[in-house]
């Protein structure tokens, strides 16, 4: 094919679109302003840099949905789960990432793909012809933030991500923490220790939340909104919901023994899970926080085993800006007013790593079939893939649009399954047996024929 594919956007998404479309065998020129113009957040210039967790969550593809978009990207010869696997960490039951090589794989394999070339530089305006697809992903530039506005008449929607912090982990008291997944979860022993766990008694916890309360905060800018998405919140606007928030959601202190002390159960716990393969490195896991540096030192040391701990990275903020999708957007992710461009990613509403790099596949796998002149089936919703993009692209109501992760919600009710929650696990099996049957059946399908 002669016909280019410009991407724009070198993260998940934009990395993920390019290789389904250089492996359909279409020209694609990756559109990436890193490292000429870089973000706070990021701090290389390789593709598919992880700027937040690193972690894609539950590799459960039998009664999680997330699980099963990992299976579905695998089936589908998807790039960034081939390369998540070959640099994965123990996290239990989910698939953490080294995240330093495995952004360097991806670069290398995109770079070193004969139909793929990378340019370095900003893209400031939408074009007016070609085939393009937008994965700028939640630090879109201003200029291109601007150019999207202008055309769809929308102001973009944006709420705050808040980066959790890395632990050194040779900094942490093991006289108080200890190693061990929740319920022991996990194949290996590995696995079942794939978390470090420091534990809080009431007075401990209570002037934990005093202390979050009173932290002085990041300002907002001028002109920005606090719109959080409720799978990312920052650990300060939990404790401001109430209390007992924190204790019940990641400090909660369930499926864990404190092998120092067996018989004290902890009123709250902090998990913190390997950040790198050496395990030199721990993120403390769902500690988004927007507190000023020097605050969250002051409070995070007031954590059991993390008094004398020293960090590799404090947590940050940052500005999320994405599209009213189900408005703007088709069926085939083009936008309506410019069906020469597509949307992928992060900046359709699609929330996490694998989602975003989910979109991306579909994208990419969309133009690829469009350039050769083959226009694809639509994605059966009872998928995980199918699913998602139905949501974000009318399933969702556009006056009350948010960002949204995979879950069973979006998925069409299996027929004569019991429902409540007795009936979760069965459920959840057909879910996955279903939507592994479709998806295969969607792959089969839409495979080119041969030359």
């Amino acid at each position: 094919m002669s016909e280019e594919l410009h991407i724009v956007g070198g993260g998940m998404a934009g990395s993920e679109a390019a290789w389904q479309a250089a492996e359909a065998g279409v020209p694609v020129v990756i559109h990436e302003m890193r490292p000429k113009v870089g973000t706070f957040a990021h701090h290389t210039g390789n593709l598919a840099e992880m700027v937040c967790s690193n972690s894609f969550r539950s590799d459960d593809d039998t009664s999680n949905a997330v699980g099963l978009l990992h299976w579905e990207m695998r089936a589908a010869n998807g790039l960034i789960m081939s390369m998540a696997d070959q640099h994965a960490l123990p996290a239990g039951g989910a698939l953490a990432v080294d995240r330093e090589p495995f952004a360097e794989a991806v670069t290398a394999r995109l770079r070193a793909h004969p139909n793929v070339r990378v340019e370095e530089g900003e893209i400031t305006a939408l074009p007016d012809d070609g085939r393009w697809i937008i994965a700028t992903g939640p630090l879109t530039s201003s200029a291109l933030g601007q150019a999207i506005a202008a055309e769809t008449g929308q102001d973009a929607l944006a709420f705050f991500d808040a980066i959790a912090p890395i632990v050194y982990t040779e900094t942490i008291d093991m006289e108080k923490a200890w190693y061990q997944s929740r319920y022991d979860k996990g194949e290996t022993e590995e696995q079942r220790k794939a978390y470090l766990n420091c534990p809080m008694d009431r007075d401990t916890y209570e002037a934990f939340i005093d202390a979050i309360l009173e932290a002085d905060k990041t300002e907002f800018h001028e002109g920005e909104t606090a719109d959080y998405f409720d799978g990312c919140l920052p650990i300060e606007v939990m404790a401001a919901r109430g209390r007992e928030t924190l204790r019940h959601g990641p400090m909660k202190p369930v499926g864990l023994t404190n092998p120092h002390q067996p018989d004290v159960k902890a009123h709250a716990i902090v998990q913190l899970r390997r950040d790198n393969a050496l395990g030199t490195l721990m993120n403390i896991v769902g500690f988004q926080t927007k507190m000023k540096y020097g605050a969250q030192k002051e409070v995070l040391r007031m954590i059991p085993g993390l008094e004398e701990a020293r960090f590799a990275r404090l947590g940050g903020i940052h500005r999320n800006t994405f599209l009213n999708s189900p408005r703007l957007l088709d069926e085939r992710m083009r936008l309506r007013s410019r069906p020469n461009i597509r949307f992928a990613g992060q900046i359709t509403g699609v929330e996490g790593y694998v989602e975003s790099a989910a979109m991306g596949l579909l994208a990419g796998r969309m133009a690829a079939a469009e350039i050769a002149g083959r226009d694809l089936p639509a994605v059966p919703q009872t998928t995980a893939m199918g699913a998602l993009v139905h949501h974000i692209t009318g399933g969702a109501d556009a006056k009350t649009f948010q960002p949204m992760n995979v879950n069973f919600g979006l998925f069409p009710p299996v027929e004569g399954l019991k429902g409540g929650r007795r009936g979760r696990k069965d459920r959840y099996r057909a879910y996955t047996d279903r939507a592994k049957t479709d998806w295969q059946g969607w792959i089969a399908a839409t495979a080119p024929e041969p030359a």
